[in-house]
């Protein structure tokens, strides 16, 4: 099954609150080599004028896929993951994502383009505080290959 290009310019409704966590800013800013003290110190955060620990710039693609997967969950879609490979991703950030926030996403499918047995699935994913503080965009491009490639 090919992806439905009649997906372009759809636009999934929010999804629930993600509740951000100072620990899991911890395991992030961990995993990634992320050693600024203002992902781990309320302090140190606090001193630079943030209400908690921040989020290194990568931790939205975390609250970005979980909208994702309601694009690639969906049957009618056309979307095999197994054949799934990330071809890009691009963040601009409004402001820092803080411990305590409370962020819902809207995903919108800005474009999708064949080449070369390959679908390229452009999304957009729009990050914003539950009172519709814009926090945070994350565009990003799969490559879906088809049965054939």
């Amino acid at each position: 099954m090919a992806v439905n290009a009649d997906y372009i310019g759809r636009e999934y409704p929010p999804n629930a609150s993600y509740e951000v966590g100072r620990e899991k800013i911890r395991e992030f800013a961990e995993s990634v080599g992320a050693a600024h003290p203002a992902h781990t110190d309320a302090s140190a955060a606090r001193a630079l004028g943030h209400p908690d620990v921040i989020a290194p710039a990568t931790f939205a693609v975390l609250v970005a896929q979980r909208a994702e997967a309601q694009l690639i969950q969906d049957p009618a879609a056309g979307i095999d993951f197994s054949r799934v490979v990330h071809a890009e991703q691009r963040f601009t950030h409004h402001r820092p994502i803080c411990a305590g926030d409370r962020l819902v996403t809207v995903l919108h499918v800005d474009a999708i383009t064949e080449r070369a047995g390959l679908s390229m699935v452009s999304t957009r994913a729009e990050i914003s505080t539950e009172a519709h503080e814009p926090v945070a965009t994350v565009r990003s491009t799969l490559a879906v290959r088809g049965a054939d490639a």
